[in-house]
């Protein structure tokens, strides 16, 4: 017996349609926010995750599938979205085209870390990434379908956190204030910390070790280093969002996990999935197009794990819409009016109407006790009486009550009934 791999998950047929809900779900919030869909390739070259991710992340250094094919190339399964939406958004010229250039993705990711709850190595996301405009609106404008996205799924146990982390140039003045006051609790922190202080201090408030996070907690803030820019920006962002009636809070500690961030960053948060509490997060990553070889083009997105957001579901109460049911089963009583089950049924997906037969030789007790199981919304049961007089009668099953119908008009009646 093989067993599935650790970190994934299968996906069954009595839980595939709560999938099918939340990715509908996504599209649609695509589409009313005029998001066109791309997709990318599962690997890409490693060096475009160690260059956009950044050297320095948990991701890059610790977490990432990386491999050699037969040719010697180094290639890496997606860690995340961003990277690969931005090497497809330059690589294909789409810099070229009007702007901004709005997208999204629906993908799965892979992570080598510890699997526990809502968090695996084989995920998946729903992703936003719009190329071409530095306003605040845009940032409120993601914000605002992320938000959509989660109210529309039934989500409603989150709390926004919103930060600033500024540009290259006022967090390079933050970055100085932050080697200042971790200096002397160096060798307290752990060792990846200390690897971060001279590589990127900015890091060093993501870490998750307790002591780490304790030391953490008292380091200045990036709000009070935002240059009149960036500080003006992120005031714009919070002025819209309160214009459209959004609560948040200002969280200064929010520096988000990859490197490629700046400006705007923002968390959905919830209490209801452990400590692990992020069910989305994205903000604004203005260089990472031109450290990737395009040209200078300002971005902002966000992702969102499915898994996670099946989890806070579950846990919250959520429900999703009901898995869908066959419109009506045709039981037969012998070979004749099987297949004339087959037949009636094979007309009636053609127009669309889902429909069950027997496949297992089952006595017509058994089929019905089937179709009861299926949830089927009519029962037909054919014989030979059926077959002479050319009538069949359709149950309701839900109300109990049943109506002859000619077997000529039974597509008919069900398109119209359903």
């Amino acid at each position: 017996m093989y067993n599935i791999p650790k970190g994934t998950k299968d996906v069954l047929p009595n839980q595939s349609y709560k999938w099918q809900y939340i990715e509908q779900t996504a599209r649609e919030v695509a589409r009313v926010f005029n998001l066109k869909e791309i997709r990318t390739p599962v690997f890409e070259y490693t060096e475009l995750f160690r260059r956009g991710v950044g050297e320095t992340t948990d991701v890059v250094g610790k977490e990432m599938y990386t491999f050699e094919d037969k040719g010697g190339r180094s290639l890496t399964l997606k860690p995340e979205g961003t990277a690969g939406a931005v090497r497809l958004f330059v690589e294909n010229g789409l810099s070229s085209t009007p702007m901004p250039v709005k997208t999204f993705y629906i993908t799965p990711a892979f992570r080598y870390e510890r699997p526990q709850s809502g968090r695996l190595r084989e995920f998946h996301q729903f992703g936003i990434e719009v190329f071409g405009s530095e306003s605040a609106e845009t940032d409120a404008e993601v914000i605002l379908a992320a938000s959509a996205f989660l109210k529309k799924l039934g989500i409603t146990q989150t709390r926004l956190e919103i930060n600033s982390i500024g540009c290259k140039a006022c967090r390079a003045e933050y970055n100085r204030a932050l080697k200042e006051y971790f200096q002397p609790h160096l060798n307290e922190m752990c060792e990846t910390c200390r690897t971060r202080f001279g590589a990127n201090p900015l890091r060093m408030l993501d870490c998750k070790e307790e002591e780490c996070k304790k030391i953490a907690a008292g380091a200045p803030e990036i709000t009070d280093y935002l240059c009149s820019d960036c500080a003006a920006h992120f005031k714009r962002v919070k002025d819209i969002l309160d214009g459209q009636g959004v609560e948040y809070t200002v969280n200064p500690r929010i520096v988000r996990g990859l490197d490629y961030y700046s400006r705007t960053v923002f968390e959905f948060v919830s209490d209801a999935i452990g400590a692990q509490g992020t069910v989305c997060g994205g903000g604004r990553y203005d260089g990472l197009v031109k450290e990737l070889g395009g040209p200078e083009t300002p971005a902002i997105g966000f992702g969102a794990g499915i898994e996670r957001l099946m989890l806070l579901m579950d846990n919250t109460g959520v429900e999703c819409p009901a898995e869908a049911k066959p419109a009506i089963y045709i039981a037969g009583m012998d070979e004749k009016s099987r297949s004339a089950a087959f037949k009636i049924a094979t007309e009636l997906r053609q127009m669309g109407v889902s429909a069950e037969i027997d496949h297992m030789n089952r006595s017509v007790k058994a089929q019905l006790k089937y179709a009861d199981k299926l949830g089927a919304k009519f029962v037909a049961v054919i014989g030979e009486s059926e077959l002479l007089s050319g009538e069949v009668n359709i149950k309701n099953m839900s109300l109990g009550t049943t109506v002859t119908v000619k077997t000529a008009d039974i597509c008919k009646y069900l398109t119209e009934e359903i």
